[in-house]
């Protein structure tokens, strides 16, 4: 189950906690073109005459939708010319199309960058989770996972700090800049980094071989239903991230606040990717992660009842939104980890499949529901509710009824 000792050895890797803090600082330069620009919303709005306010979202959710598409592409890549030869190029793709974006002079043309700069940037989360999937297995794979979220959670908490202090000095467009400046130091020190995928897990570059290896993921009963569920999951957290400015801004009135509510958020994650770390080995992914949709469920009825209140503030927002989206902590890594147990054969295949569905599923759901803002916390508070009932039902449809067991006595057949 636990490969790194002798992959170390083998092969030269840096050592555990090296490869972890490297895997994360990969992943969050994905966070940081999304959550760096979310107080820079209203200068980009302004500069580029974005009428709507609501199609600010589209910075984002744009972006997030380039990620789908590209992740569909990476894994099989990945599979064929080696981790590292697909992960570099990528990071100098994400490089220039950063520049690109910070010299945009129009909104469309300004989309259609961040369209391609979420392309490339697709290749980060997908060939972490290979990487990581190329060392470890079941719940140590969890484990590293919730470490690397853990540690990779630092940006979002201080993202928005970043941008709006950015943007503040130097104008929106220096954000972009200081994205590409992280993708070169990125390209510096993946040089520690040698190769994880070994000769007898090379697989072959062609069509037949892709759409076997989606068709095999998409037949896969619990590897399909966790893809899907976690897919919803994230769908409210982008809902969330698409409409937060705008929430704390004319909501509540506290626009200056904004870096701070985000960032208590956020900490709500890291602590439930820390907690996650911790437990998950000695409870198992599905009891930690289904407990967490229940939770979440929840959760989400008391943000419905604060909405409706009418005497809803700032502080009741913030500490309901943390405990949410925290709780979203316990059920991604989880559920990816649980739908990735089958796939060690064709790992880069089976992360980008099914970072493809996740993620396309998540940023269309996200853009919904972050169109639905209508200058209350009631559109939200209603579409995390609908997703925690979405997630829980494709989870009993996964485990066909059989909740909170462990590898062990969780039913045999896939199918």
């Amino acid at each position: 189950m636990h490969k790194m000792t002798q992959s170390s050895q083998r092969s030269g890797l840096p050592g555990d906690r090296e490869m972890v803090f490297m895997m994360a600082m990969v992943m969050a330069l994905n966070a940081l073109a999304i959550d760096a620009m979310l107080p820079a919303l209203p200068a980009i709005g302004t500069t580029l005459g974005v009428a709507v306010a609501n199609d600010r979202q589209f910075v984002i959710s744009i972006y997030l939708l380039g990620t789908a598409i590209g992740s569909l592409v990476y894994g099989p890549l990945a599979d064929r010319f080696g981790r590292k030869g697909v992960l570099v190029p990528a990071l100098v793709a994400y490089t220039v199309f950063a520049i690109g974006c910070g010299l945009a002079t129009s909104f469309p043309m300004l989309l259609a960058l961040r369209f391609a700069h979420g392309m490339v940037s697709a290749a980060l989360g997908v060939i972490v989770v290979a990487v990581i999937r190329d060392l470890f297995a079941g719940d140590a794979m969890a484990k590293r996972l919730s470490l690397i979220f853990l540690v990779f959670m630092i940006v979002p908490i201080i993202a928005p700090t970043i941008g709006a202090g950015v943007a503040a000095i130097a104008g929106w467009r220096w954000i972009f800049l200081v994205l590409a400046v992280m993708g070169v130091v990125m390209l510096v020190w993946l040089r520690r980094l040698p190769e994880t995928l070994t000769a007898e897990d090379v697989r072959p570059l062609d069509w037949r071989t892709l759409v076997a290896g989606w068709a095999t993921v998409t037949r896969h009963r619990r590897a399909a239903g966790y893809m899907i569920a976690a897919g919803v999951m994230q769908g409210a957290l982008f809902g969330y991230l698409n409409s937060s400015e705008q929430i704390i801004a004319e909501v509540f009135g506290s626009r200056a606040l904004f870096p701070l509510v985000f960032a208590c958020v956020a900490i709500g994650i890291a602590i439930a990717n820390f907690s996650n770390a911790a437990i998950v080995e000695r409870f198992g992914a599905r009891r930690v992660s289904q407990t967490a949709v229940f939770a979440f469920m929840a959760t989400s009825i008391a943000q419905i009842a604060a909405a409706l209140s009418g005497v809803e503030t700032l502080a009741m927002f913030t500490g309901l939104m943390m405990v949410n989206v925290g709780l979203i902590g316990f059920i991604g890594s989880n559920f990816g980890s649980i739908a990735m147990e089958d796939f060690g054969h064709m790992a880069g295949v089976a992360s980008s499949y099914q970072s493809f569905a996740k993620t396309l599923l998540a940023a269309t759901a996200g853009a919904l529901i972050g169109q639905q803002y209508d200058g209350s916390t009631l559109p939200l508070a209603y579409a995390f509710f609908g997703c925690a009932i979405a997630g829980l039902l494709l989870v009993l449809w996964a485990e066909r009824g059989k909740l909170f067991t462990r590898p062990g006595t969780a039913p045999k057949s896939p199918y």
